[in-house]
C-alpha cells in the first residue's frame, strides 16, 4: 500500500499551513452561509439546538479550543495527533476571525453571545 496523507508524519510547518486553510475553507463557508443565504445561528438555530444546549450558543471556536487541548491526549500518535490539532486550529481560528474581523466590522457588533435571544 502506497504511503497517503494520513500515514506520513506531519511537520510543525504542515501544521501551520494545514490549519491555515482549513481555516481559510471554514471562513468562506462561513461567510457564504451568513451573507449569501442569509442565515444567523441566533434566529436559525435558536428553536432546535438552542433547546438541546438549554439556551447556551455552541460556537464552533469553542469545539475548536477543546480539540486543541485534547490533541495533547494523543501525542504518542503523531499523525491523530497532527489532524486533531490542525482542525481545532481551523475552527478556533475561523470563529475568532468570523465574528471579530468580519462580523463586528461589517455589522457593527462581534454577535458573540453566550446564549441565544429568546
Amino acid at each position: 500500500m502506497k504511503p497517503g496523507l494520513f500515514s506520513k508524519p506531519i511537520t510543525t510547518r504542515q501544521i501551520i499551513l494545514y490549519g491555515i486553510v482549513w481555516t481559510v475553507l471554514l471562513e468562506l463557508l462561513t461567510v457564504m452561509l451568513r451573507f449569501g443565504f442569509s442565515l444567523e445561528s441566533s434566529r436559525h438555530t435558536a428553536s432546535t439546538v438552542g433547546i438541546l444546549t438549554m439556551g447556551l450558543r455552541i460556537h464552533h471556536g469553542y469545539i475548536g479550543f477543546v480539540m486543541l487541548i485534547a490533541a495533547w491526549f494523543f501525542k504518542s500518535k503523531p499523525i491523530v495527533f497532527a489532524w486533531i490539532l490542525i482542525l481545532g486550529i481551523a475552527l478556533f481560528a475561523s470563529d475568532m476571525i468570523h465574528h471579530f474581523l468580519v462580523l463586528w466590522p461589517i455589522t457593527g457588533s462581534p454577535q458573540f453571545h453566550l446564549v441565544y435571544p429568546y
